[in-house]
């Protein structure tokens, strides 16, 4: 229930205030969604070398075709590695667009990502292609298989071979021979070996599902048996004469989860050893597994089917011997995955400190989200970063002076900063400067030595640089979206204010304010509050701001988006938490009480309120609608979970508890529950190829609003998926739908 949107938009010369503008200066949806004019610069993917001293990253040439780049990172000189004569099947000839790439340990090999087709959220099987530097030998590997269906390759340590994952089984093959041996018989659609089902990838951020031992003798892999997830079905209606019924295996709230366990596969003989981790299958998840370097033991992470229980297990693949290191448990859930709003949608390993001695850990059970270095051989725990203050992912250590990196912001909940711990001494010390204010993302070398730095802020498109460690000195800039800056520089752009409202709850609420330009205090202004308040994302934040938001302040509304309890801001665990069997009750309340302070502004127009939001911020758009129609007169609710029984287990039972027990819960934090409450303007927008949250949401809704006898809109977007942007024009027509929806029943002119 999760959808990030960012959206470019635009309008040409009219009339405003009074003055003519010019079409340049003006946003209209033709120049957000049709023209190009407002692309962002890009960098990467890039691999680090040498610890850091090198990377390489992709860039494409005139004619449009990549080639893969060696950049040193203290001078920043340029060398082209591969260009596009060398890049090309040679069988077929054809070009090879290196859509991913990693190296060989002793960087001499490269493995090219090409081809790639989506499973669930991202483009994960494809084809893939080694290129030997030395002898400029480029071969497909994974011949005579499926064609692209290689999913995950990767080096040994030693670089003589590469695992992938083929139709759910495992194999090796030899770099230099091409000698193939499959390690795993059993694959199908239901046993899955080496990567995972839609639930755990959609809310463990689980993908590659399999890892090799530090010696390369064995590689250690998940096994997921979705034999008894049900199939929840899809119809695509439109592309032949009779409708296609599309399978998704789903397992909705209260149904039991798939399995999972793990197993050890040695290379040599390919038979696996099953990890005897504890515990009935079906009513826990282990969401991480890591090799503690060096040495042959696993890091093994398991959560109780309800998240509210986790048991860190080491596992000692030399002695057979599994041992608990960690346990913790909450009376609300337990947070593995970060909760940085820069955060990747990727499994996170933990440090390792003392040569494999002790590892880092980051626990919410003193209140704050603070750093414990726990020690394997003691089964301890010492707290790092006594300080209150959360901290939201944890970004490199830097082993030669004991540094460990992190992201906080200890002062603004709404901002992102990167911080340097001494383990030693504990003192803590801000790293990036003090003049980026905002939202600052790192992604940290190896050695630590160096970082790809990028600086995001409100209405400033995001730029990049390579900085030195640990006194962030820039060595490089790799853009600073200066095309986009100049098209931005041209607009009447709004401005930006963020403000804290206390409600009569007495909760401080953080908020963000877009305005039209030559704002005056004495005039009236209609709102739009965008929303989404579920644990997976904060929205008043200084990042770069939607475009359709900056188009609809233009032409004079005033756009306000506000983080409630339950958001992921960095003010606490009890803040968090507060939401625990309260989604849909304690975030909604929140969001209203929060807009009754801001109603109470004087240029506020409390007859022309308008609420939207996608996803979870559908739902909220819903329940408030429904519940507080005497504040939101209309609102636009795209892609929302209707009834929570209808979601995913692992996202809805971390938050909602299990439904046999708090049924009641789910019921009344339903949007469908309240559809007697319906006064105003409701247009509901759905994909029928969504199979994140389900079409049958909008149905079950259709109904309930039927039934109630309560009149709406209503536009479905034949098998668009959750983010509703497949096919030609898709989100040029959504966002003008929507935009002339506000434009007829939330007037700017009374």
């Amino acid at each position: 229930m999760k959808i990030l949107l960012f959206v470019f938009s635009a309008m040409s010369c009219t009339l405003c205030w009074g003055q003519v503008i010019t079409a340049e200066s003006q946003l209209t949806l033709e120049r957000i969604f049709a023209s190009g004019d407002f692309r962002q610069d890009r960098f990467g993917p890039h691999k680090w070398l040498a610890g850091g001293l090198f990377y390489t990253t992709i860039e494409y040439n005139a004619a449009g075709n990549s080639e893969l780049i060696l950049y040193e990172s203290e001078t920043g000189e340029r060398r082209v590695l591969l260009d596009d004569q060398v890049l090309e099947d040679p069988e077929s000839k054809n070009k090879i667009e290196i859509e991913d790439y990693s190296w060989s340990s002793d960087e001499k090999v490269i493995l090219i990502f090409t081809n790639s087709q989506r499973v669930w959220r991202t483009n994960t099987r494809g084809a893939y292609y080694l290129y030997d530097v030395d002898s400029k030998i480029m071969r497909e590997i994974g011949k005579g298989l499926t064609p692209f269906s290689l999913m995950f390759a990767k080096f040994n340590p030693g670089g003589d071979q590469v695992a992938y994952v083929s139709e759910q089984n495992l194999y090796v093959e030899n770099t230099k021979t091409g000698q193939r041996k499959q390690l795993t018989q059993d694959g199908t659609s239901d046993i899955i070996n080496g990567t995972f089902d839609w639930a755990y990838e959609e809310e463990f951020f689980c993908k590659d599902g399999f890892r090799w031992s530090p010696d390369g003798r064995s590689i250690a892999y998940w096994q997921i048996d979705a034999t008894e997830t049900r199939d929840f079905y899809m119809i695509n209606n439109t592309d032949d004469l009779y409708s296609r019924v599309i399978p998704i295996q789903y397992p909705k709230v209260g149904e039991r989860p798939s399995s999972a366990r793990i197993g050890i596969v040695e290379i040599e003989s390919g038979s696996t050893r099953w990890l005897p981790i504890p515990g009935d299958p079906y009513q826990h998840y282990i969401p991480r597994m890591q090799w503690m370097y060096p040495g042959d033991k696993l890091l093994i992470t398991q959560l109780s089917r309800k998240q509210n229980h986790l048991i860190l297990w080491i596992y000692d693949h030399r002695r057979q011997d599994l041992q608990t290191v960690y346990e913790e448990k909450s009376d609300t859930w337990i947070d593995i995955v970060n909760i940085d709003v820069s955060a990747a949608w990727k499994m996170e390993d933990q440090i390792i400190l003392n040569n494999g001695k002790s590892f880092l850990w980051l626990s919410e059970k003193g209140g704050w989200r603070q750093l414990y270095e726990v020690s394997i051989e003691k089964k301890s725990q010492e707290l790092l970063t006594p300080d209150l203050v959360d901290i939201a992912s944890i970004k490199g250590y830097d082993e030669t002076i004991g540094q460990v990196y992190f992201i906080a912001s200890p002062d603004d909940a709404t901002q992102r900063f990167l911080y340097a711990l001494d383990v030693s001494s504990k003192k803590v010390r801000r790293i990036t400067p003090a003049a980026e204010t905002g939202l600052n993302f790192y992604d940290i070398s190896p050695s630590a030595k160096y970082a790809v730095y990028r600086h995001e802020n409100s209405n400033t498109p995001s730029s990049a640089f390579i900085i030195k460690l640990p006194n962030h000195q820039v060595q490089d800039v790799l853009y600073k979206n200066e095309s986009l800056h100049s098209a931005l520089n041209a607009l009447e752009l709004p401005s930006v204010e963020f403000f804290q409202v206390t409600t009569e709850d007495g909760i401080e609420i953080e908020g963000k304010m877009i305005k039209p330009r030559n704002f005056d205090e004495t005039q009236k202004y209609p709102v739009i509050f965008e929303v989404y308040g579920e644990p997976a994302g904060q929205t008043a934040i200084p990042e770069m701001d939607n475009l359709w938001h900056l188009f609809l302040a233009q032409k004079g509304y005033l756009i306000i988006t506000m983080d409630n309890r339950g958001t992921p801001a960095l003010k606490g665990a009890p803040w968090r938490k507060s939401i625990y069997r309260n989604l849909g009750r304690v975030n909604v309340d929140d969001q209203a009480m929060a807009a009754k302070e801001v109603l109470k502004w004087s240029f506020i127009d409390s007859n022309r309120i308008a609420v939207w939001g996608w996803s979870g911020g559908g739902s909220m758009t819903l329940n408030l609608l429904f519940k507080y129609p005497e504040i939101y007169k209309t609102g636009i609710a795209i892609a929302a979970v209707t009834n929570q029984l209808f979601y995913d287990n692992i996202y809805q039972e971390r938050y909602m508890g299990l439904p046999d027990e708090n049924m009641e819960d789910y019921i009344s934090g339903s949007p469908a529950s309240h559809v007697a409450g319906l006064e105003g303007n409701l247009l509901y927008i759905h994909g029928t190829g969504d199979d994140n949250v389900h079409y049958q949401n909008a149905e079950f809704l259709i109904n309930a609003l039927i039934a109630e006898n309560k009149v709406f809109d209503l536009m479905i977007y034949p098998n668009r998926s959750h983010g509703i942007y497949e096919g030609a024009n898709t989100y040029l027509h959504l966002y003008t739908t929507m935009t002339n929806y506000l434009l007829e029943h939330v007037p700017l002119n009374r």
